[in-house]
């Protein structure tokens, strides 16, 4: 690549994450359906023309969003899941996870909760793909477990999505406390997590079991 060619591709780099930026500042007041393109170019300086360049519509620029803000997590979260010892730590760490990215992107975390269930179908979609995505990642750690012998791939994917639907619950108790009362909502998060975890030593236990493996078979 030439030099002149790399300051274009870091400019336009730079034009793109401007446009990013511009529009989770504007998402703080409204929600994605009622952002418009020119609110966002303007803010940024640029124009519409410009916007194209990098996305096809607002909805592509929401998706991005939701990339930025949750795929980053994967290999974090990976991370800890791939860490040997007590499950609970292991808990433990990812609740600290959720918390200091919460208080580092809180922008971002609250463009999450908001659009989980907004009205831009696109960004609905990108982001449970990014959820049921964590929840498989989860289940495949769980797989490994001791205690998970005997469980399906169903119940396995199950608690999974547990563990993460926990996870963005917390999140949005932690956007909703702010920085004075995310500690408190860190402790009680672990504590349930723990139940959940107590729970999860019974599963096999009880005709639950009995009726997913029949379903499964």
């Amino acid at each position: 690549m030439s030099h002149t060619a790399g300051i274009r591709e870091t400019q336009k780099l730079k034009t793109r994450q401007a446009l990013l930026d511009a529009a989770l500042g504007l998402l703080e007041h409204q929600s994605l359906s009622s952002l418009g393109l020119r609110e966002v170019t303007r803010a940024v300086g640029v124009t519409p023309t410009a916007f194209y360049r990098h996305f096809d519509d607002i909805a592509a620029l929401g998706v991005a969003l939701v990339e930025q803000t949750l795929g980053s997590l994967h290999g974090m979260i990976g991370a800890i899941l791939a860490e040997t010892g007590d499950s609970e730590v292991r808990l433990d760490r990812s609740v600290d996870l959720i918390a200091r990215h919460v208080r580092e992107q809180p922008a971002h975390f609250r463009f999450i909760a908001r659009e989980q269930h907004g009205g831009v179908g696109p960004v609905r979609e990108a982001i449970a793909a990014q959820l049921r995505r964590f929840a498989e990642e989860v289940a495949a750690a769980l797989a490994d477990e001791p205690e998970s012998q005997g469980w399906n791939e169903e119940d396995l994917l199950m608690l999974g999505g547990l563990y993460v639907d926990h996870m963005v619950i917390t999140a949005s108790a932690m956007l909703d406390a702010g920085p004075d009362g995310d500690a408190q909502v860190a402790r009680v998060a672990r504590r349930r997590l723990r139940l959940v975890t107590l729970g999860r030593l019974h599963w096999l236990d009880g005709p639950a079991s009995s009726s997913s493996a029949s379903g499964a078979s």
